[in-house]
C-alpha cells in the first residue's frame, strides 16, 4: 500500500494529461495527443525550473516506463501473428541493413572522435538497437560509470525528441504511406517511447507497423550483448573477470528480452485465435493510445534540461552524427526496396 501511495500523485497527473492530451488531439490530428502530453509535461517541468518532485517523480517515472510498455502489450491485440510474420519478412532488408550500417558506422566514427570507450559503446547501441533498453543491457559488461550511462542516455534522449517533433512532418513532405512511416520510424527512431509517439502522430497504422519493427530490432540486444560479452572477455581479461559485482549483474540471454515484448506476442497469438474479438480493436486503440500519451506526460515530467546541458558537445555530437546515417541509411535502404 506505501508503494502504490508513492505512485499514486504522478500516475494520476500523467494519465489527466494524458486523457487531455488525447481528447486535444482529436483536434489537431497531425500532432497528435501524444507529443500534446509531451509538450504539456516539459511545459510544466520547465515552469517548474526542475523535474518533478519527490511526490510526482515516482509516479511520473514508472508511467513514463511501464505504462508504456502495456500499451505496447495492449496494440498486440490488435495484431495477428500471421501479419506480423509477413511484414517481417518485408521489412528485413531496411531493418537489418539499417542495423548493420548503423553499428559499423559507430565503431568507426569512434575512432576518429575522442572519447572513452564505453561512451562510444553505449551511444552506438542505444542509437542502433533501442535507445535506454539497450544501455541498460550493455551497461553491467562494460562495467560503465553512472555518469557515462547518464550521458549516453541524455544523449540519445535529445534525439528522440527531434525525431518525435521531425519525422511526421518529413514523413508527410516525403509523401510516405502508413506502412513506410511505419517502418521509417520503427527503424530510425531508437527508443521505444519515440518511435510509439512519433508513428502514433502519423496514425494508427502506422503506430501498429513500428511497434512490430522496433521489438524486432529490439531482439538484437541479445546478439549483441553476446558478442559484446566475448569482445571483452578476448581484450581485456582481467576487467572482466576482476570484479565478482559486475560477473553477477550479467544477464542470461534469454533474460535481455524485454517482458513487454512477450507479453505483445501472447496478445497478438489471443486476437489471432479470436481469443480477442477483432470489434475491440478500436477500443484497444484508443485504450493504447491514451497509456501512450500518459506514458509521454511521464516522461515530460521527469526531463531534466540542465543534465541536458551539462551533457556537452562530443557525446551529442557522436549520437547526432549516427542518428543522421541511420535515419539516411533508412530512407536510402526503402528507397531501394520500393518502399518509397
Amino acid at each position: 500500500m506505501t508503494h502504490i501511495r508513492r505512485l499514486t500523485p504522478g500516475v494520476c497527473a500523467a494519465l489527466a494529461v494524458g486523457i487531455l492530451a488525447t481528447w486535444l488531439g482529436g483536434f489537431a490530428p497531425l500532432i497528435g495527443g501524444p507529443i500534446i502530453a509531451l509538450l504539456i509535461g516539459m511545459l510544466l517541468t520547465s515552469l517548474r525550473g526542475t523535474p518533478a518532485g519527490e511526490r510526482m517523480q515516482a509516479g511520473a517515472g514508472f508511467t513514463g516506463k511501464r505504462v508504456l510498455q502495456l500499451a505496447i502489450v495492449v496494440l498486440g491485440g490488435t495484431m495477428s501473428l500471421a501479419g506480423i510474420a509477413e511484414l517481417g519478412a518485408r521489412t528485413a532488408p531496411v531493418l537489418f541493413g539499417t542495423l548493420a550500417i548503423a553499428l559499423t558506422s559507430g565503431w568507426l566514427l569512434a575512432k576518429l572522435v575522442r572519447i572513452s570507450r564505453d561512451e562510444s559503446v553505449l551511444l552506438t547501441v542505444g542509437t542502433s538497437i533501442c535507445g535506454a533498453s539497450a544501455i541498460a543491457a550493455t551497461a553491467p559488461i562494460l562495467a560503465a560509470e553512472a555518469s557515462v550511462i547518464a550521458l549516453a542516455v541524455t544523449a540519445i534522449f535529445t534525439y528522440n525528441l527531434v525525431a518525435v517533433f521531425v519525422f511526421p512532418w518529413l514523413g508527410h513532405l516525403l509523401g510516405m504511406s502508413q506502412e513506410a512511416f511505419g517502418l521509417f520510424a520503427g527503424t530510425a527512431v531508437n527508443d521505444t517511447s519515440s518511435v510509439v509517439a512519433a508513428a502514433s502522430i502519423y496514425g494508427a497504422e502506422a503506430a501498429q507497423i513500428a511497434v512490430v519493427v522496433k521489438l524486432t530490432r529490439t531482439l538484437a540486444i541479445i546478439p549483441i550483448t553476446i558478442a559484446l560479452s566475448w569482445w571483452i572477455a578476448r581484450t581485456n581479461k582481467t576487467a572482466a573477470t576482476a570484479s565478482g559485482e559486475v560477473a553477477t549483474k550479467r544477464k542470461r540471454p534469454w533474460q535481455l528480452v524485454p517482458w513487454f515484448l512477450t507479453g505483445f506476442l501472447v496478445a497478438a497469438l489471443a486476437a489471432s485465435l479470436g481469443v480477442i474479438p477483432a470489434a475491440w480493436s478500436d477500443g484497444l486503440h484508443l485504450i493504447a493510445k491514451t497509456l501512450i500519451a500518459a506514458a509521454l506526460a511521464g516522461i515530460g515530467f521527469t526531463v531534466d534540461f540542465a543534465v541536458i546541458r551539462r551533457a556537452g558537445f562530443k557525446p551529442l555530437g557522436f549520437a547526432g552524427v549516427l542518428w543522421v546515417i541511420i535515419t539516411l541509411s533508412a530512407l536510402g535502404l526503402m528507397w531501394a526496396t520500393g518502399w518509397l
